[in-house]
């Protein structure tokens, strides 16, 4: 469970779920270990994204991969997925930095 001053920096930086091309609000997110933290992963900014609960439930089950690099999500897809596991993220909430 991520406390609230820590899910307050997290929804300041993601905006909404963000996984690429969702367009789900923060107030509907979950907020997700990118380490699991049953895998000591830490509860912190640095370690934590929104994922709206279907994409929640898909990086469980499809085995994604998330990279926080200069503080925004990169999704990585299996490669059963995408053979190259190009990294993604979502431009939705936060538009594309320089």
């Amino acid at each position: 469970i991520f406390p609230p001053h820590i899910r307050k920096a997290i929804t300041a930086r993601d905006g909404g779920c963000a996984f690429p091309d969702c367009t789900i609000p923060a107030p509907w997110c979950e907020a997700h270990h990118t380490t699991y933290w049953s895998h000591g992963g830490t509860t912190s900014t640095n370690n934590g994204t929104l994922l709206c609960s279907h994409h929640h439930h898909l990086i469980h089950k499809e085995q994604w991969r998330i990279d926080i690099t200069t503080g925004v999500p990169w999704f990585i897809p299996p490669p059963h997925l995408d053979p190259q596991q190009t990294p993604r993220r979502n431009h939705h909430h936060t538009p594309q930095r320089p």
